[in-house]
């Protein structure tokens, strides 16, 4: 799979913005989310080809968030990758399980977040 549509989703404006431009100059559009609710409601109105998704946010985290996207028959299919500092052991089993298909650590490179997206 080619990505073309990414979806960031990080409660943090500074991480928010440094993911979009990461991702934006590489050529890839961009959709933006706060928190892992309007993820979700992102998700099923923009089917973006990947998420990025940070873990600890207010409300909906990044795991519940995943659990739903992966569980819903209209987004199913997109992939979620982690782009947070819970970089555990545990965390990547527990991120897995709940239907994740990576996780990237904080702090990151540039790299690490376009390695990713061309792993695809």
């Amino acid at each position: 799979m080619v990505a073309s549509k990414v979806m960031v989703v990080d409660d943090s404006p500074v991480d928010l913005e440094n993911l979009k431009g990461i991702i934006s100059e590489a050529g890839y559009q961009v959709v933006t989310a706060t928190n892992g609710e309007e993820a979700f409601s992102k998700a099923k109105v923009y089917h973006p080809d990947v998420i990025l998704m940070d873990v600890v946010m207010d409300g909906v985290d990044g795991f519940e968030a995943c659990r739903n996207i992966s569980s819903d028959r209209e987004t199913r299919e997109i992939p979620v990758i982690f782009v947070t500092s819970k970089n555990q052991k545990a965390d990547r089993v527990w991120g897995e399980l709940q239907g994740g298909k990576g996780m990237v650590s904080k702090p990151y490179t540039k790299s690490d977040i376009i390695d990713v997206l061309v792993s695809l």
